[in-house]
C-alpha cells in the first residue's frame, strides 16, 4: 500500500499511461499537481507562456504521434486560456487531456478568487469532462480518460481538480490502475460488405474522399492500397493531405472552397463518392445540397452519428476505418479504369494552381514549393490560419498522414507555432517547418521564448502581407471592396522580435536574396524566423463563394486555363 497526495496520485496515473512530457503555466490552484511533478521527477514540463500556446503544443505532440498528449492550466483564466485550444482538439478529433486545477471544493459556487466553472463551460467542447470530488475517484477518472481520448473517434478530455483534492491523502494498493484495453469491434456484416464492393465495381467514375479520420485511424496505407487497386481517384480534405502524393495519376488534392478547378469539376462528374473519415464539412462541400449530384454515396465513419448526418448515404458503414477499408480490399475488383483516369489528368493538366511558365519562386506557390525542396521529404508542416495555409495545403509536396498539423474545423490563428513546438518536442530528429502569416504570428508570438527555452528545431516562414490576407480578400470579393479592419497600417519588425526572445532571423528585403535566404536559413541547425515580404493582393484562388456548390469557382483574373 502507498500513501499519496491526490496530486502525487494524479502524476504517478499519467505516467501509467506512457506520458513523458506534459504542457502547460502553473498557478494557484494546480500547485500541489507542480510539487508532485518536482517530486516525482518521472515526467518532463515543457513550460508554455500562454495557456493558449500549451494546449497547441499539446495538439502538435498528439497530432504529429497519434497519442494522447496532456497540458496542465491553473483555475480561472488559466482554464479559460485553453478553451480556444480545447475546442479546436474538439473540432479536428484531437486526444489531449486537459488538467485543470479548481478552487477547493467548499468555495466552489461562491465566486472564490480565479474561480471559474470550467466543467461547464468545457461541456458542449469536450468530448467527455470530470469534475473529481475525491483522490479516490482518481484511479478510476485517469485512466478512463485516457482510454475515452482515444477510443472510437478521438477527441479531448477535462479533468478538473479542486485543490483540496489534489492535497488529499489516500491510501492506495499497488500496482496501479493502467491503460484500460480498447473495446472489441463488432464484425461487418457480409451484406453490407457485399453491397459496398458491388457499388465500387459497378461505378464507372467512382472517387474516393478521405478526410482527418484516415490519419486518426493510422488508415493511410490501406487506403493508398484502395484507391491503387480499384483505379480509384482520390481527394482529401484538409487533414486528410498526405495519403496520395500529388505526383501519383489518382491524386485530385484537396477539394473544396479553394482546390484546384479540376478537383472540384471532377466531383462533378462522378458516379460514386466513396468518403471514409469525413464528416461532409462545408468548407469541403460547399453547398451540401448541390455536392457530387451524380452520385451515389458510401459513408465510412467511426461515429455512426455523421452516417448521413449532413449529406443522405445509399450505404452507412460504421466502424474503424483502417479495419473497414481491410475488410473491403481483398473483395473489390482490380480495376484501372483507364478512361476515368486519363480524364481526371485531362482536368489536372487543364486547371493546374499554375502554369508552368507563370512559376515565380519569389511569389507564395514558388516560396512554398521552393521550402519543400529545402528542407527535404521528412519535415513535418506545420501552419497557421490564413493565406499561407490554403497555398501550403494546395501545392506543397504531401507524402504521408501526420505530416501536415493545422487546424481544420476551428481555423485557429496562433496554432502553427506553439504546434511545431510541440512536434518538434515529439520528433526531435525531424525538422519542422511552420508556415505563418503576419496575422497569425501575433497571437501567439510569445511562444518564441518557448522555442528557444527547449531548443525546438522550428523553421518559421514568415509570409507578411501587412493585412489579415483572406479577410481583406474576401471583403475585396464580396462586400464591395469595403476594407475594415484588415490592413495593418503599423509595419512590425518581426526579426527583431524574433531576436529579442533568442532566435535568428532573417529579412529579406531584396527578392533576388530570397533563394540564398531560405538555404541558409532552413539548413542551418536551430531554430530561426524567415520574414518574406509578399504583395497585399496576392490572393488565393480559385475560391467557391461562402454558401455556393464548389461549381462556382472564381478563378485568378491574372491566370488563363494552361494549353
Amino acid at each position: 500500500m502507498a500513501h499519496l497526495t491526490g496530486a502525487q496520485l494524479t502524476i504517478r496515473l499519467l505516467a501509467k499511461q506512457g506520458i513523458t512530457t506534459i504542457t502547460g503555466i502553473p498557478g494557484g490552484s494546480i500547485l500541489p499537481l507542480y510539487d508532485a511533478l518536482y517530486r516525482e521527477g518521472s515526467i518532463r514540463h515543457i513550460l508554455a507562456r500562454h495557456e493558449q500556446g500549451a494546449g497547441f503544443i499539446a495538439q502538435g505532440m498528439a497530432r504529429s504521434t497519434g497519442r494522447p498528449a496532456v497540458c496542465f492550466a491553473t483555475s480561472g483564466p488559466g482554464a479559460t486560456n485553453i478553451i480556444t485550444a480545447m475546442a479546436d482538439a474538439y473540432l479536428d478529433s484531437i486526444p489531449v487531456v486537459f488538467i485543470t486545477g479548481q478552487v477547493p471544493l467548499s468555495m466552489i459556487g461562491t465566486d472564490a478568487f480565479q474561480e471559474v466553472d470550467v466543467y461547464g463551460l468545457s461541456i458542449p467542447i469536450t468530448k467527455h469532462n470530470y469534475l473529481v470530488r475525491s483522490a479516490a475517484e482518481l484511479l478510476e477518472v485517469i485512466p478512463e480518460a485516457f482510454h475515452l481520448a482515444v477510443s472510437g473517434r478521438p477527441g479531448p478530455i477535462l479533468i478538473d481538480i479542486p485543490k483540496d483534492v489534489q492535497n488529499e491523502l489516500i491510501e492506495c494498493a499497488e500496482p496501479l490502475p493502467g491503460v484500460l484495453p480498447k473495446p472489441a469491434v463488432a464484425p461487418f456484416e457480409q451484406c453490407t460488405l457485399e453491397q459496398a464492393v458491388s457499388m465500387i465495381d459497378a461505378a464507372q467514375r467512382p472517387i474516393l474522399y478521405l478526410g482527418g479520420g484516415v490519419t486518426h485511424g493510422n488508415a493511410g496505407q490501406v487506403a493508398r492500397e484502395f484507391a491503387e487497386k480499384g483505379g480509384l481517384p482520390t481527394t482529401m480534405t484538409l487533414l486528410g493531405l498526405g495519403v496520395i502524393p500529388p505526383e501519383h495519376d489518382l491524386y485530385l488534392g484537396m477539394l473544396g472552397m479553394h482546390a484546384s478547378r479540376s478537383t472540384n469539376l471532377a466531383m462533378n462528374e462522378c458516379d460514386l463518392l466513396i468518403g471514409v473519415g469525413v464528416r461532409f464539412d462545408d468548407r469541403a462541400t460547399g453547398k451540401i445540397a448541390e455536392f457530387c449530384p451524380k452520385a451515389k454515396i458510401i459513408h465510412i465513419d467511426i461515429d455512426p452519428c455523421e452516417i448521413s448526418k449532413l449529406r443522405s448515404t445509399n450505404l452507412g458503414f460504421v466502424g474503424d476505418v483502417k479495419d473497414s477499408l481491410e475488410a473491403l480490399l481483398p473483395l473489390i475488383s482490380h480495376n484501372e479504369r483507364r478512361e476515368w483516369v486519363r480524364r481526371i489528368g485531362r482536368l489536372r493538366a487543364q486547371y493546374p494552381y499554375f502554369c508552368s511558365e507563370q512559376l515565380d519562386f519569389t511569389r507564395p506557390y514558388g516560396i512554398v514549393m521552393r521550402v519543400a525542396e529545402i528542407i527535404g521529404d521528412e519535415a513535418i508542416v506545420t501552419t497557421d490560419v490564413g493565406k499561407h495555409q490554403m497555398w501550403a495545403a494546395q501545392v506543397y509536396p504531401l507524402s504521408r498522414t501526420r505530416q501536415l498539423l493545422t487546424s481544420g474545423g476551428l481555423g485557429t490563428m496562433g496554432f502553427g507555432l506553439p504546434a511545431a513546438i510541440g512536434a518538434s518536442l515529439a520528433h526531435p530528429e525531424r525538422p519542422v517547418v511552420c508556415f505563418t502569416g503576419d496575422g497569425s504570428i501575433l497571437m501567439n508570438i510569445q511562444e518564441l521564448a518557448t522555442v528557444v527555452e527547449q531548443r525546438a528545431t522550428v523553421k518559421i516562414i514568415l509570409l507578411n502581407n501587412k493585412s489579415l490576407g483572406l479577410v481583406r480578400q474576401q471583403q475585396g470579393l464580396f462586400y464591395g471592396g469595403n476594407l475594415m479592419a484588415s490592413v495593418f497600417e503599423h509595419n512590425v519588425d518581426y526579426p527583431a522580435i524574433a531576436r529579442g526572445f533568442g532566435l535568428s532571423a532573417y529579412d529579406v528585403t531584396d527578392p533576388a536574396a530570397l533563394d540564398a535566404t531560405l538555404v541558409r536559413a532552413l539548413q542551418s541547425p536551430g531554430s530561426c524566423l524567415v520574414n518574406i515580404p509578399i504583395a497585399m493582393d496576392e490572393d488565393v484562388y480559385p475560391m467557391v463563394p461562402p454558401g455556393a456548390a464548389n461549381s462556382t469557382m472564381i478563378g485568378d483574373p491574372h491566370v488563363h486555363e494552361c494549353a
